[in-house]
């Protein structure tokens, strides 16, 4: 009989391998086709997932166990080994029988003589546990700290010193951020004002979320069961995501306060909670006092002192603007007019405005990045990611930020986005603007997100997996003079 959660985990590393699937995409849509639920989802989701996270720490250990280096071992049968060393390492599946479904299963998909070959490996890696094969496999901590924690926690070597450089240096904190990128993520869900409430998520089953007033936690079960998500009045969304665009709309401007912009607004997530406090406003600033975005019923002079830290603090907008999402890839934008209702959704380039220089009050860029701040969520990332993609992003990232300052009008508010905290894509790409331009300020960026500890020194604010138990979401205000 076929073991189904083993091999729709089998499937999935074998889609991502051969066609460069997006696990996260795909994962969801294999559950529903074999009509997966429960424990037997839950079974092929981890092992899928735990796999791919895993993966450089696995090809180590098979490498010692093997008589073939993993990339002369043919890539069907490598993705089953590495299936079956996850069970046998990172899961509390009994040995013999992660040894023996593996063996099944290449067996019924690659074939009988690679079944021997597999369970010879894998009664090797057995014999050990996964702290006893890192102290063989892995480089001398004292001698090769970075490569130590690239095996050790399964990142490449370069993502490593990113990471390293990103949190200032120290290889203690280093090393937690890594262990927190393969921890699985919780599934967080967005009630869009106007539309849903927490309560109501709640009341599906969802719990209480830390720091965004929009957001709950789901501890089991598809999100799509959910009838808020089902009717699109809430969304998944990490809490970092929804926390970056509450802040662009808490910042005070003086003033006309009606038209906003998205200018890289796929998939659509940041653009739907836009969209609804643009249309409803944002009741939980309000509800606390916050007081009244210029523009929404209060003139700009008592919006500019309302509540909050710093010179300015936070603003609760009262509803009544207009948002424009641009998205330069039509399949994206589709998905972007699903996520929103009242927002004018157009297929556009960015950094090729399609409207007049300072037409907008606000500007949100979520710029296009490695994506290393979501490795939790997006766990094959890390090996397809490549260093020397790095200065091409670089130059999309500065036209993106350049083009949303020349949008925004005098006094408005650009929001400078990365879901990456790699220094070469976040304060790099700010501090490169701010030397080149004298018509923008800098915002201390905390003061819109009052009472969140370990956001950095300012005036950015950088979330992280091991702090904040989000994505690792970077953030810039920036005010047009």
């Amino acid at each position: 009989m076929r073991d189904e959660p083993r091999n729709t985990a089998y499937d999935l590393l074998r889609a991502v391998d051969e066609r460069d699937a997006y696990a996260n995409l795909l994962m969801p849509a294999l559950l529903r086709e074999r009509r997966l639920t429960g424990r037997d989802a839950g079974l092929a989701t981890e092992l899928a997932y735990g796999t791919l996270r895993g993966l450089g720490t696995y090809d180590e250990v098979i490498a010692a166990c093997s008589d073939r280096a993993p990339e002369e071992v043919d890539p069907p049968l490598l993705d089953a080994l590495r299936l079956g060393v996850h069970q046998l390492l990172g899961t509390r599946v009994p040995p013999h029988a992660a040894v023996g479904t593996t063996v099944d299963l290449v067996r019924l998909r690659v074939g009988v003589g690679a079944s021997k070959y597999a369970n010879a490996v894998l009664r090797r890696v057995a014999t050990r546990s996964r702290e006893q094969w890192l102290e063989i496999v892995a480089p001398d901590p004292e001698a090769d700290p970075v490569g130590h924690l690239a095996v050790a926690h399964s990142h490449p070597r370069w993502i490593v010193t990113a990471l390293r450089d990103a949190v200032g240096g120290g290889f203690d904190e280093t090393a937690a951020l890594l262990a927190a990128d393969n921890e699985r993520p919780r599934v967080t869900l967005v009630a869009r004002p106007g539309r849903a409430s927490v309560e109501e998520l709640l009341l599906a089953g969802a719990r209480p979320a830390a720091y965004s007033p929009y957001a709950a936690h789901l501890p089991e079960g598809d999100p799509g069961s959910v009838p808020a998500v089902a009717e699109a009045r809430a969304a998944v969304q990490d809490e970092a995501s929804q926390l970056v665009a509450l802040a662009l709309t808490r910042v005070p401007v003086p003033g006309r306060d009606t038209r906003w912009l998205d200018l890289c607004a796929g998939p659509g997530g940041k653009a739907g909670l836009l969209d609804a406090i643009a249309t409803h406003g944002d009741p939980a600033a309000l509800d606390a006092g916050a007081g009244t975005a210029a523009g929404a019923g209060e003139p700009a002079a008592t919006a500019a002192g309302a509540g909050g830290d710093g010179p300015e603090g936070p603003v609760g907008f009262g509803g009544g603007a207009r948002l424009l999402a641009a998205e330069l890839q039509y399949h994206r934008a589709r998905l972007v007019r699903q996520a929103t209702r009242e927002a004018v959704v157009i297929t556009a380039d960015g950094t090729v405005p399609a409207w007049r220089a300072g037409a907008f009050d606000r500007v949100m860029v979520d710029a296009p990045c490695t994506g290393l701040g979501a490795l939790r969520r997006r766990p094959e990332a890390r090996w397809r990611r490549d260093p020397r993609s790095l200065p091409e992003l670089g130059r999309l990232q500065r036209a993106l930020l350049d083009s949303a300052l020349e949008a925004v009008r005098s006094g408005g508010v650009v929001a400078y986005v990365t879901c990456s905290p790699h220094l070469a894509e976040t304060s790099t790409v700010v501090g490169d603007l701010l030397r080149r331009r004298d018509d923008v300020e800098v915002l201390d960026a905390r003061a819109y997100l009052p009472g969140i500890e370990g956001l950095g020194e300012g005036p950015y604010v950088q979330f992280w997996p091991h702090r904040h138990g989000t994505d690792a979401m970077f953030l810039a205000l920036l005010r047009r003079r």
